[in-house]
């Protein structure tokens, strides 16, 4: 049996320290970390499993002979996207952006869920190794925030996290991108307001979500400057899907004294609140004016085409990319959450009362 050998405490393993604890060679070290097909299934494992374990991180000195030991290997270097939810109108637009970004940059990008492991501390290391061990550059998480467990484990193997459009407040620890939510909210609620509507619903998504919270604020913010009250019941919150958006459309509409508005804060829901009111025989924007967030193809191929507030997602796919690479770089930015501007694009959903 080999046997571990012993490293300083603080001190950082070296592919010398994983080779010794395997019994192998520094180049087996090697062809394991960049994928190479050339090593026995046992022993790929055994010097995985270490590899996790000394929490390896490649030195600048190592990377010389990394580099060598996978310059055989085909393809471009990649970046690893995380959904955690089924891909959505949302989600194709960032990774839209992402994938245009990826291209100019001659990154590739590999789309994938989070493995069912999280709170098991040996799966994180071992996933984020994998992820290190097939040369991802940097990971990429869309509307999620990840464990800290895995943070920490993207840390200390050295591969920077980008999330876009993060469900808690931004932080110094973690870098983001987002958009201007509470503009957002203020410029649609501030729109339907100026068509004479007093009774304006909100239908938001998860109450905790940071971009959800942002919206209502700017929903509210524009209500109280206006003087127009909010009606008891008239705040709805679920998720950003469209069966969301039917389903608290419906409560809504089903009052004794419905809005004669709504602002939905996703396109997707908005579609919801629109079908809502057509199975009850009211028109839009004749009887309800709805006004949508996000602008992605089916607000303007919905019927009518929808009032929207427009968040620029592919250019949040674009900057989260390129930030993701920087870090990769070892470059140091000014700041670690971007927002980018919101625009109210008016179409045809929403009209004077």
């Amino acid at each position: 049996m080999t046997e571990s050998v012993g490293q300083a405490s603080g001190s950082r393993a070296t592919l010398a320290t994983v080779a010794a604890s395997a019994g192998v060679s520094i180049a087996t070290v090697s062809k394991v970390l960049n994928g190479r097909a050339d090593v026995a299934p046992a022993t790929r494992s055994r010097v995985k499993a270490l590899l996790a374990q000394h929490h390896y991180v490649a030195r600048r000195t190592e990377l010389g002979d990394l580099a060598a030991a996978s310059a055989d290997r085909p393809g471009p270097p990649t970046v690893e996207l995380l959904f955690r939810e089924d891909f959505n109108a949302y989600g194709i637009e960032v990774v839209q952006g992402l994938l245009d970004a990826g291209c100019a940059a001659g990154v590739a990008v590999v789309v994938s869920r989070r493995p069912d492991d999280e709170g098991d501390s040996d799966g994180t290391a071992q996933w984020v190794s994998d992820l290190a061990a097939a040369g991802r550059r940097a990971v990429i998480s869309v509307a999620d925030e990840l464990p800290e467990a895995d943070i920490a484990a993207l840390h200390r193997f050295g591969l920077p996290l980008v999330v876009i459009d993060p469900l808690n407040q931004p932080t110094t620890r973690i870098t983001s991108v987002g958009s201007t939510n509470f503009s957002g909210g203020l410029a649609a609620t501030q729109h339907l307001l100026s068509l004479g509507h007093r009774r304006i619903a909100y239908v938001g998504g998860p109450v905790t979500a940071a971009c959800n919270q942002a919206r209502l604020h700017g929903y509210r913010a524009a209500m109280e400057e206006a003087g127009a009250a909010v009606v008891d019941g008239y705040v709805r919150t679920g998720d950003f899907l469209y069966d969301n958006g039917l389903r608290e459309g419906s409560a809504l509409l089903d009052l004794p004294e419905p809005p004669t508005a709504v602002f939905a804060a996703s396109d997707e829901t908005a579609l919801g609140v629109i079908e809502a009111a057509r199975s009850r025989g009211l028109r839009v924007p004749e009887d309800l004016s709805v006004v949508g967030f996000d602008d992605t193809q089916l607000a303007r191929l919905s019927a009518p085409p929808l009032t929207t507030v427009r968040q620029p997602l592919r250019e949040m796919g674009a900057v989260a990319m390129r930030t993701a690479l920087r870090l990769a770089d070892g470059d140091e930015l000014d700041s670690h959450h971007v927002e980018l501007a919101t625009q109210l694009i008016a179409r045809s959903s929403t009209a004077r009362l």
